[in-house]
């Protein structure tokens, strides 16, 4: 069975990026179908009722890495997407009962750390602004073409950062963060940032990337915050899906592709499970690399060298999660039993600490899970009342750095065994929930694969070191959107910048895609040029904190709750609109 309808273009899969580049071509004019394989948008960033009446975000669950840019051209807001922040951040709970906050305002902030380490307080904004410069030399990238790694290696130097780029892509989280801190429990809680879906510890080289991938987010212009979105990640891609279709794109679900259609090693179409034939003038997929390429395409397709690139592309590194229904709110340990706080609304990340990061590094190399594990939980519902029912909760929990292949058994045999090992350390830090779980929902590295498309479980679509960043992502080959098949181009989180929900890759493979459907040149990799020209108060602020002086006045103005707009002005993006 085939279709006669011609599109100008095919999007495989409705994630993120996948919407994201629907939604431009849609905007450009240009004839879009998205065919997705479940019957929901979103890809690892959605919500779903996981357990009737209640609704959960399957994957991703903190909205912080999503461009203004995009937020901005797409109209989500207008179609729909509503994001929000608690006053707590983050809470970081340790095994002996005491307790980090990190609040939405500086001073408090630093308050907190002050608990451990005065001197780690301070040191807070000497990393901060160590962070945000990073974040300016790096985001004109983001929203480009990939760069060369000697492009960008070129920018950090024009800026006078050379040891800034050997930080924040080269060092290995741990030895990032003991260049700034001394205390054990603030290293630990910032540690988290540089786990997330590695297949390492805070001692491999390179960890320091997957931080600073992390540090260049925002939250509606101001660096380093993050906040949640109404009903749950899906907000986003429901958004997305919405402004898409406003401009003319189709979106069918339950349609997963059997086949990308070749005629003359060009692509033309797509083949459906069901048999029917769609044709297109282009085929953009939203799969992984290894999917998109090794999968998706008929053999032969691609030569050797290439299959055996994709073949070694590590995709090492997942996670997994554990969606619980409870029907009362954890009292965590050093918490008045019974008594709601912000404990309950802001991230938490129980037992973080640089070696149980480690010894999970260990087991996770030798396919096996640790006795311990650094959890992270999250209970939106304590502040988005539309997805529990009245008297119960919705509680996400994560472990990062888990293998995707088991030593001795498989995650399908050994899921609920897992599951229970990871409640009994919840229990540990909110012994009362063990009587009031009412039901559980597991998603494993397998299930991350094969319900979700994630091949290894890695919620980035690979590993995000330096040998896969930049142009090298996910190979020189296939590091301009486009591949080596004739109209058939990738726009997911393989390509550049990289993971997470940012959708600066589907904004990237869009603007290809159209200058290829219009014949005019296509956008090239940001130009090194000058350094960055900072605002005057960034210039003010670097000049005052590089004396002993200023670093004492700059703690003063950043601890005075009176300052707090002078603070949160410091502190805004230049991507700001």
């Amino acid at each position: 069975m085939s279709t006669t309808n011609t599109y100008d273009a095919i999007v495989i899969g409705a994630g993120h990026n996948g919407l994201i580049t629907a939604g431009y071509l849609a905007r450009a004019g240009k004839k879009v179908l998205v065919v997705e394989a479940r019957d929901v948008v979103g890809g690892a960033c959605t919500s779903e009722e996981l357990i009737p009446g209640a609704t959960w975000s399957s994957c991703a669950f903190i909205a912080s890495l999503l461009r203004p840019e995009i937020i901005a051209d797409l109209e989500l807001e207008r179609y729909g997407l509503e994001m929000y922040q608690t006053e707590a951040n983050e809470i970081s709970i340790f095994p002996d009962g005491s307790h980090l906050f990190m609040w939405k305002d500086m001073d408090k902030t630093l308050k907190e750390i002050e608990k451990f380490s005065k001197d780690d307080a301070g040191a807070f904004l000497d990393f901060g602004l160590r962070v945000k410069k990073f974040a300016s030399i790096l985001t004109p990238f983001l929203m480009s073409p990939a760069p060369s790694r000697s492009q960008v290696l070129a920018a950090f130097e024009a800026a006078g950062a050379e040891d800034l780029f050997n930080e924040m892509v080269l060092l290995s989280t741990k030895d990032l963060l003991d260049r700034y801190f001394e205390n054990e429990h603030i290293k630990g809680l910032f540690t988290f940032f540089g786990m997330i879906s590695v297949w390492g510890g805070p001692s491999t080289p390179g960890t320091g990337y997957v931080y600073g991938h992390h540090s260049v987010g925002e939250f509606k212009g101001t660096l380093g915050q993050w906040g949640f979105v109404k009903g749950g990640m899906g907000g986003i891609t429901q958004a997305m899906a919405r402004s898409a279709e406003a401009h003319g794109a189709e979106i069918r679900l339950k349609s997963p592709v059997e086949q990308v259609v070749l005629t003359k090693g060009q692509a033309t179409g797509v083949k459906l499970r069901n048999g029917e034939v769609i044709s297109a003038r282009t085929v953009i997929s939203n799969a992984d690399p290894q999917r998109s390429m090794l999968h998706l395409l008929p053999a032969g397709a691609i030569d050797a060298k290439l299959t055996q690139k994709l073949q070694d592309y590590d995709a090492r590194g997942s996670m997994a999660r554990i969606h619980l229904l409870i029907d009362e709110l954890p009292d965590y340990i050093g918490f008045p039993a019974g008594e709601f706080g912000p404990q309950h609304q802001a991230q938490a990340i129980l037992g973080a600490s640089i070696e149980n990061f480690e010894r999970a590094w260990e087991a996770e190399r030798r396919g096996e899970i640790p006795d311990d594990f650094v959890i992270e939980a999250v209970i939106q519902s304590t502040h988005d009342d539309t997805l529990a029912p009245a008297g119960k909760h919705t509680m996400t929990l994560g472990v990062q750095q888990l293998p995707f292949e088991l030593a001795g058994t498989d995650w399908d045999a050994f899921r609920d065994e897992w599951a229970d090992r990871v409640l009994e350390v919840l229990f540990r830090y909110a012994p009362n929930l063990r009587g009031h779980i009412l039901e559980r929902v597991i998603i494993t590295p397998k299930d991350l694969e094969r319900d979700y498309g994630l091949t290894g479980g890695n919620i980035f679509h690979g590993a995000m070191f330096f040998d896969q960043l930049f142009n090298n992502r996910p190979t020189p080959e296939l590091a301009d959107y486009r591949t080596t098949v004739g109209n058939y181009y990738l726009c997911g989180s393989g390509t550049h910048p990289g993971g997470g929900v940012m959708g600066a890759n589907g904004h990237n493979a869009a603007q290809v895609v159209i200058a290829d459907l219009n014949g005019t040149p296509a956008p090239t990799a940001q130009r090194v040029g000058p350094a960055p020209k900072a605002r005057v108060v960034d210039r003010a602020m670097e000049t005052v904190m590089d004396t002993k002086a200023g670093k004492k006045l700059g703690y003063t103005v950043a601890t005075s709750p009176a300052l707090r707009r002078v603070v949160k002005f410091a502190a805004r993006s230049k991507t700001t609109r």
